[in-house]
């Protein structure tokens, strides 16, 4: 776990405002911390997860985060609230052919702090 002082100094390197809104709502969410800790990092350490692999790790829970980009290959079976930072277009469709949600991270944060009931696929 990294402190505050790197966090911040991690985030004034951010250039994207929705980035920067997203670490500072997980930090002052008490459940988001390890989140903050990996999206305040390097883009390049982000994780691209495919929804095959969402539907296979994630068989019984209903809200699956990743801190990343949701790409578009494979298939989901059941609607989930799938949160992640970015999505690609095919995912959206797909999610959304499947009664599922894709939600921003931050909107998610906002209404769960305490991070009840989710599960992060990295």
């Amino acid at each position: 776990m990294i402190s505050n002082t790197s966090l911040a100094k991690r985030t004034k390197k951010k250039m994207d405002p929705y980035l920067v809104d997203t670490i500072f709502a997980a930090k002052r969410a008490k459940g988001w911390a390890k989140l903050a800790q990996v999206i305040s990092g390097s883009r390049r350490k982000y994780s691209n997860v495919n929804l095959g692999r969402i539907e296979k790790d994630s068989s019984d829970e209903k809200t699956v985060i990743v801190p990343g980009k949701v790409l578009g290959s494979g298939n989901l079976s059941n609607g989930k609230r799938i949160c992640a930072i970015y999505f690609s277009m095919s995912a959206i469709n797909k999610i959304k052919k499947s009664k599922g949600e894709a939600v921003n991270l931050i909107d998610e944060i906002k209404k769960n702090p305490s991070a009840e009931g989710v599960r992060i696929i990295r």
